[in-house]
């Protein structure tokens, strides 16, 4: 028997018009569409149907670096209410993070690589130095070649939505169960009272240069590729996953949290619990401005889309 626990369920709010692109999409233009989201909960899951359309206003799309058009997704996403810890961290490629309390997807990694050699550790970053690419906009998010809109860094229209810039503020669910937060936690993770301050990852750039030839893109690590980063324990707020144990204004008794931060890696690259299924992707990826079809995250939920082709379905 579901608990019904709606959330920012149907928010009023109008998506500035888009121009039609003539890209194939899985729903309607968004150009009048609003957010639906309802999340509601089983006895051993938490269920988040979405029509993944954000609930705050977006950059232009299609636009520069971005030539696809937001649309309507229809998706379904199940998350575990009794997060089970990993033995060690698991590489979180291959799936989404997680779903924003919005209903809009929070993606790992793009689908562009150095030379077009999908699935080698060069796979470019979204995000470099602080900075865009790939058509994000100002809440570090773009659209799929299906018309799906998603974030790679801080949503900050949603943080806004919320009340939270600066504040501790809940912004989503990982596929694994645990909770996500902007890049603001209690300096003492354990001590509500203490002071509010951005979380600090404990990556950092490797010194020296990458491989060259046809092993790698040569030149030094500047931010671009993923695998320009290493993870230094101890050298920041946060573990390998950009995550820590502590209170939170949700969980005051302590939990396992996510942190989205404003330097790499931005979106964790890794869980700390076993994902859920439904957050798996079939073809790696986010899909990527200039990419054919990915595959689906989640499955057809209750606002009416048609299961996927059987080459896409779970």
């Amino acid at each position: 028997m579901k608990i019904a626990l709606v959330l920012l369920s149907v928010i009023g709010f109008t998506l500035p018009s888009l121009a039609h692109n003539g890209h194939h999409s899985h729903g309607p233009s968004s150009a009048t569409a609003t957010n639906e989201v309802e999340i509601t909960t089983t006895s051993e899951k938490r269920i988040i149907e979405s029509n993944g359309i954000p609930n705050h206003s977006t950059g232009q799309f299609p636009g520069r670096g971005n030539p696809h058009e937001i649309s309507v997704q229809f998706v379904r996403y199940e998350i575990p209410l009794t997060p089970r810890e990993a033995d060690k961290p698991i590489d979180a490629r291959g799936y989404a993070l997680g779903v924003a309390l919005n209903g809009v997807k929070i993606d790992v990694a793009t689908a562009e690589f150095w030379n077009n050699q999908r699935g080698s550790i060069w796979n470019e970053e979204a995000i470099v130095n602080g900075k865009g690419r790939l058509g994000l906009d100002g809440n570090n998010a773009h659209v799929q070649p299906t018309g799906a809109y998603h974030y790679h860094g801080v949503p900050n229209g949603l943080i806004e939505e919320l009340g939270g810039e600066g504040k501790m503020v809940q912004v989503g669910w990982a596929a694994d169960g645990y909770p996500i937060y902007g890049p603001w936690a209690y300096s003492d993770p354990m001590d509500p009272n203490s002071e509010i301050v951005e979380m600090k990852p404990s990556y950092r750039l490797k010194t020296g240069t990458r491989p060259g030839g046809n092993t790698g893109p040569g030149g030094r690590y500047n931010g671009m590729y993923t695998a320009d980063f290493e993870y230094a324990e101890g050298l920041g707020d946060l573990d390998e996953s950009n995550g820590r144990i502590g209170i939170t204004p949700e969980f005051p008794q302590g939990t396992y949290y996510y942190v989205l931060t404003n330097s790499f890696p931005y979106v964790p690259r890794y869980f700390h619990g076993i994902p859920d299924r439904s957050f798996r992707m079939h073809g790696g990826g986010d899909g990527g401005p200039h990419r054919g079809h990915p595959g689906m995250f989640g499955s057809a939920g209750r606002f009416g889309r048609p299961p996927p082709p059987p080459q896409f379905r779970r």
